[in-house]
């Protein structure tokens, strides 16, 4: 694996094999001295141009547990704003010795291009509303082993609810979710599908899911309950009513919070917005049974992302060991 673009160009077996090393940087993370050499002699690049802060974070700490060296450009201060293009600063950037650039863009298929601009390697953390691959790994490991399946997530029905039409995060997790074999259902007004859905009575082609208008239909017989951030540009743009109103149907509410099976658990990719998606105190959850995975998604988000840079590399396992 040379770069990560999309898990659409990973199989079963790609998808596994990062989980399996995510599992030995869990370990590593949980030592006194949590760093290991793997990549001590590389430099990885931080190229964002849309606002964040828990990806950029984590990917920064995951190359620094490896010993990499770490850059952050920053768009708005940039020369970018003098005129220079995009290339010409990826090239620019190249020529200093960077051999990993984190890309996250609102142009989708952006950092696919910057793999023909330049040798570095490349990790898409986001790129409009394509894809987010980190997302949907640390999300498949998160699950798997909090219900202790290993990498086989047969059998395990999900909803995932809210925004999936601008949802990167949606494509990239329900593609690693189908692969280890979990079942997935997306719950939205029809407003809030990608637009292959609207008037057709069939699942598009690479949506591996069914679908449901109504979360009450559905919350009583799933497993895992996925909820998407609804962004604020969003709301602003008519794909909803209003935020109440959204909240009413396709929030968690204390009513539907008492319909969750006992042995469930509650996910969310964050930042959330508490009294929209999340409309319950989430202290209470375990109080019915449902386990909240929503820290535990940023925590392993870290490990997957080890695992992502030190794949990218093929750094031997003496590597991990610290030797």
């Amino acid at each position: 694996m040379r770069h990560l673009i999309s898990l659409d160009d990973l199989d079963a077996a790609d998808i596994a094999g990062l989980l399996s090393t995510a599992d030995h940087m869990a370990e590593v993370l949980g030592r006194p001295q949590p760093k290991v050499p793997a990549l001590r002699t590389k430099t990885v690049c931080s190229l964002f141009f849309e606002d964040s802060t828990r990806t950029r974070l984590s990917f920064e700490t995951a190359a620094k547990r490896l010993s990499a060296e770490t850059l952050t450009f920053t768009a708005s201060s940039s020369s970018v704003n003098k005129g220079e293009s995009l290339r010409d600063t990826v090239e620019t950037l190249a020529a200093m010795g960077v051999d990993v650039f984190v890309v996250r863009h609102k142009t989708a298929g952006l950092p696919l291009s910057i793999t023909r601009w330049c040798d570095a390697r490349v990790v898409n953390a986001g790129d409009g509303a394509h894809q987010h691959p980190t997302q949907g790994l640390l999300d498949a490991f998160t699950l798997s082993r909090a219900l202790r399946r290993g990498n086989d997530l047969s059998g395990v029905r999900v909803a995932m609810v809210g925004d999936i039409r601008h949802s990167r995060v949606a494509r990239s997790t329900v593609r690693a979710l189908h692969v280890l074999g979990a079942s997935v259902t997306l719950v939205a007004p029809a407003s809030l599908l990608p637009a292959a859905f609207v008037g057709s009575d069939t699942v598009p082609e690479g949506w591996p899911v069914s679908v449901s208008h109504s979360l009450d239909d559905v919350i009583g017989d799933i497993d895992v309950l996925y909820l998407l951030r609804m962004q604020r540009e969003r709301m602003d743009n008519a794909f909803i009513s209003s935020p109440g109103e959204y909240s009413a149907h396709f929030g968690l509410t204390d009513a539907r919070l008492s319909r969750l099976r006992r042995g469930s658990v509650l996910m969310h990719p964050g930042p959330m917005n508490h009294g929209i998606e999340v409309a319950v105190d989430l202290d209470t959850l375990a109080d019915h049974g449902v386990a909240n995975l929503i820290t535990r998604q940023v925590t392993n988000g870290i490990a997957v992302r080890m695992s992502v840079l030190f794949t990218l590399f093929g750094t031997g396992s003496e590597a991990i060991d610290g030797q």
